[in-house]
């Protein structure tokens, strides 16, 4: 009596076999589990065709797939700064792609509510998919998976939203299919308001960056962003002086329009960790209207970003030990 070959070995060569994490077939009917870590809802879909149409070509009828992921381990860093102007979502939008160059999978939230420009930042304008109300984040040019109101609605339409409209919106951004995102920046609103609160009590934070100018004016609202997340229990990697200096291109005269050492000066004062500045430039501006981040190029700009997002995971690293 010639025997019959197990159908289910001919997963055995398919290229989802390493996904397959239990297979059995009774009475004509296979049924796997699958692990489906790190696929959207496209991939997720995708990989059981696959597997249905293979063993169906080997003559089982019935095949019932179970798709299981594991939780990604996530780390959720907030961008604040006490006052607006102080270049924190340009900052933001730099440091998500510098740390996806460098090999990470990143997420970033466009949390500034009334005032969404990461999707002109990071040249993504296209509507987020939806799925049983979760949200699906734009693929950037950048490798930066990117939410923002600023996607969901019309170009120039006002957001004349009360706080808890504020905050729901904040949290369907966070509530969304990240996928396997190692890294999700939050870039917040300027300010200690309803949106930082509600993505402390929503998605507390593993730690913040505070970004200001070195005028006193930016300074003393960056003491109170910073007292926001001490009191509330978020860990300060540290603090960023943004516009510290413009080089004049014709002539190279440094001058100081915002002064000079004013954040380092507070983050000693503070008792944080200061993590480096950057100056003010035309070039960066202009980079910025244009949708293409400095840090998605080669120089001394996309040199700086990266060595800043370098230190900023260092500091996130140091208060996880």
């Amino acid at each position: 009596m010639t025997e019959i070959p197990d159908p289910l070995a001919l997963l055995d060569g398919h290229a989802d076999a390493p996904r397959i994490r239990s297979r059995r077939l009774v009475n004509g009917v296979a049924t796997l589990v699958v692990e489906a870590t790190g696929l959207d809802a496209a991939g997720r879909a995708a990989v059981e065709e696959r597997l249905r149409g293979a063993l169906n070509a080997a003559g089982i009828g019935e095949v019932r797939i179970a798709m299981t992921a594991s939780k990604p381990q996530r780390r959720i860093i907030a961008v604040g700064s006490g006052k607006g102007g102080v270049g924190k979502s340009t900052l933001t939008a730099n440091l998500a792609v510098a740390l996806a160059r460098a090999g990470k999978r990143v997420g970033l939230i466009d949390a500034d509510i009334y005032g969404p420009s990461q999707p002109t930042l990071l040249n993504a304008h296209g509507k987020p998919q939806a799925e049983k109300e979760k949200l699906f984040p734009v693929e950037t040019p950048f490798g930066v998976r990117l939410l923002s109101v600023g996607q969901l609605v019309s170009a120039g339409q006002a957001l004349a939203w009360r706080g808890p409209m504020a905050a729901g919106a904040l949290t369907k951004l966070i509530e969304a299919d990240w996928g396997d995102a190692e890294v999700i920046l939050v870039d917040l609103p300027p300010g200690t308001g309803d949106v930082q609160l509600s993505l402390i009590q929503k998605a507390r934070p593993d730690g913040a960056l505070i970004v200001s100018t070195p005028q006193d004016l930016a300074l003393i609202d960056a003491a109170r962003a910073i007292d926001l997340f001490r009191k509330t229990s978020v860990p300060v990697l540290g603090i960023v002086e943004n516009m510290a200096g413009y080089t004049c291109p014709h002539c190279g005269e440094v001058s100081d329009p915002f002064g000079s050492g004013g954040a380092e000066a507070s983050a000693g004062r503070l008792n944080v960790p200061f993590l480096g500045r950057l100056p003010l430039s035309a070039s960066l501006r202009e980079s910025s209207d244009a949708g293409t981040p400095p840090a998605a190029g080669d120089g001394p700009a996309a040199d700086a970003f990266h060595d800043l997002a370098q230190r900023m995971m260092d500091a996130l690293e140091t208060i996880r030990r």
